[in-house]
């Protein structure tokens, strides 16, 4: 398990846009203040400034417990600072469980079956999996995102490690059921995950590339992160420099600033500058 998972976890569960699940007056508040996180290309701001929002969705959720939408949003945002901004392992277990807890409890709301199968045999997840329909997407994939997120600060546990393949099952009945949601984001967790390992042992980085090349396509290629992830998991595991090389200096090159994607983008430009400058040391 790498960082990777963690980064994109952050990053897409920010991008499914906290703004179109919440209603009411004081949703539509903190609708806007997501969109502005989403828009600003500061990581400063939205470091300093996240945690007061945490808290106000920390009290809606008190105020209405059963409200999916809303735990969603917390499932989300948790997992997403976590991931990004926390450097303390304490803290980001903390973060983390309440992300992953947040989720659960939107996708029990939605789903009875893969509320108990969630603890239950892979097979059984898997078969549970099979009985949801297009309207639980929302609520699957944020529950496997921040699961994914809660796994990467548990690393050190094995037993947290061996649920990922469920974390993958979820995300491929996410792409059977809408590929398209979140621009894609579900090819770009499956991208990663097929390519942790080499083929030598076990891998499918062939699996992964289809994954990221078909994630690059339904975001138009506007999703800066999917060509540096593509290019640091599937690139490098393959070692492929050519490849490597022209994805991060089109993500470099490229216009940081696009309507939902520009914080993630930015931190896609940071990145992608620090993978062409240590290419050297790796191929």
């Amino acid at each position: 398990m790498t960082r990777s998972l963690a980064l994109i976890t952050s990053l897409l569960l920010l991008l499914t846009g906290c703004a179109s699940l919440l209603n009411s007056t004081t949703g539509r508040f903190a609708g806007g203040l997501s969109t502005a996180m989403l828009n600003e290309d500061d990581l400063d701001t939205v470091r300093d400034g996240a945690p007061a929002y945490l808290l106000l969705v920390d009290g809606l959720i008190e105020g209405d417990p059963g409200n999916e939408n809303l735990l969603m949003t917390g499932a989300r945002l948790y997992s997403a600072y976590a991931s990004v901004f926390v450097t303390d392992a304490e803290r980001a277990q903390r973060m983390t469980d309440k992300a992953r807890d947040y989720g659960a409890r939107a996708l029990c709301l939605r789903d009875a079956a893969i509320c108990q199968a969630r603890s239950k045999s892979y097979d059984d997840f898997v078969a549970a999996l099979a009985g949801l329909r297009r309207g639980e997407v929302p609520a699957l994939y944020t529950y496997a995102s921040a699961w994914s997120g809660w796994i990467q600060v548990h690393g050190s546990d094995w037993a947290a490690i061996a649920d990922l393949p469920k974390v993958e099952a979820a995300m491929r009945r996410v792409v059977a059921l809408d590929e398209s949601y979140d621009r894609g984001g579900a090819h770009l967790y499956l991208g990663v995950l097929n390519s942790l390992r080499p083929p030598a042992l076990g891998g499918k980085p062939e699996q992964g590339q289809a994954h990221f090349l078909r994630a690059i396509e339904l975001s138009g290629g506007r999703n800066l992160m999917a060509k540096v992830q593509y290019a640091e998991k599937y690139a490098r595991l393959v070692f492929d420099r050519p490849l490597h090389d022209r994805l991060l200096n089109e993500v470099v090159a490229a216009d940081a600033v696009e309507p939902g994607l520009t914080l993630i983008n930015t931190l896609a430009k940071q990145q992608a500058k620090k993978l062409l400058a240590s290419a050297k040391d790796y191929f």
